[in-house]
């Protein structure tokens, strides 16, 4: 497996990170035995960073993760963890809370549900808009000093935000969106954290399937019947992207998932792409898109077929949103 350094003062990394949040019902019920042999698999394969959140199944992600990890060498594999999204008993969300006493709070619970020492990367999951960035990176660097986190990382947050936040104390990545229909990234993001030396991991980089070629409309239960790019009028529209990609795919002897994961990663050394595979078929998929070689032309082809803001629909719920740090 290959590898990459998160920023200039991150970890080294397996080049492609696994995102465990689909493990916890997100989209759908999940076969937690299926999951904690993906968490094996992966490992076997190389992948050292596997990333969660406490609110991912309100602490069942990390009490799986717990379960899939016993017994492996702490120094093996790299946690990121995100905090500070609250959640009710209906699942629903309320809000953020990125106070100092509260990211102590979450931290202790997340250490002891995960059942390990220390958090390797620490990152609000959103900017808690009643909270100074500074307060809430303060908190963690002072976790750091004490020895219970390694790095601080950030998530869905502007520029101007990252600068705030570096200047308290070094960042090691940004967690943001990023694929090949999810760009506003690349506009002042991007830019920013090259210049302060920040890693940036992508999530969503199959965009929650709809750009993997294996996602079908049909399921009333599926969660992303709610997601503007999903809905009628939209997904139309965005999954004739998908077939046009597909012919590029077709041609470089890859799937259409594995040559939308090979981009991400050739935006950039200092880009690590997160996969949410749930299922070792999907992770037994995505692991081949390290070995995709993209050509100028090949990158070349791809932007003409899916040029930046060729998406229709927004990436959240309208109500999401006004969270983020950067549109779509």
């Amino acid at each position: 497996m290959k590898t990459r350094t998160l920023g200039n003062t991150g970890p080294a990394v397996s080049a492609l990170g696994l995102g465990a949040m689909a493990m916890s019902g997100t989209y759908g019920p999940s076969d937690r035995d299926e999951s904690i042999k993906t968490v094996h698999a992966a490992l076997d394969a190389g992948v050292t960073l596997i990333d969660t959140g406490d609110f991912y199944g309100m602490g069942h992600n990390e009490l799986l993760l717990a379960e899939a990890l016993r017994g492996r060498n702490r120094d093996s594999y790299q946690l990121s963890v995100k905090f500070g999204m609250l959640r009710g008993p209906g699942h629903e969300f309320g809000g953020t809370d990125g106070r100092p006493e509260a990211v102590k709070n979450f931290l202790a619970y997340s250490l002891n549900r995960l059942g390990v020492d220390h958090i390797d990367i620490y990152r609000p999951a959103r900017l808690d808009p009643n909270v100074p960035i500074e307060d809430t990176v303060g908190a963690i660097k002072e976790m750091i000093d004490a020895g219970y986190v390694r790095h601080v990382g950030l998530s869905e947050v502007n520029a101007a935000t990252i600068r705030r936040a570096h200047a308290v104390h070094p960042v090691a990545d940004l967690q943001i969106e990023y694929s090949l229909i999810s760009r506003a990234v690349e506009t002042d993001i991007l830019p920013t954290l090259r210049e302060l030396g920040i890693g940036l991991t992508a999530y969503g980089v199959l965009s929650r399937g709809l750009i993997s070629g294996n996602w079908t409309p049909g399921r009333a239960d599926d969660p992303r019947n709610h997601s503007p790019r999903f809905a009628t009028g939209n997904v139309e529209h965005n999954l004739s992207l998908v077939d046009a990609l597909r012919n590029l795919a077709s041609a470089k002897g890859c799937t259409v998932a594995q040559l939308a994961i090979a981009w991400v990663a050739a935006q950039g050394d200092d880009i690590v792409p997160l996969v949410g595979a749930r299922s070792r078929t999907r992770l037994t998929e995505a692991l081949p898109a390290l070995d995709v070689q993209l050509t100028a032309d090949d990158l070349t082809d791809i932007e003409k077929t899916i040029p930046a803001g060729s998406a229709h629909g927004d990436r959240y719920p309208t109500p999401f949103m006004s969270s983020l740090g950067t549109g779509n």
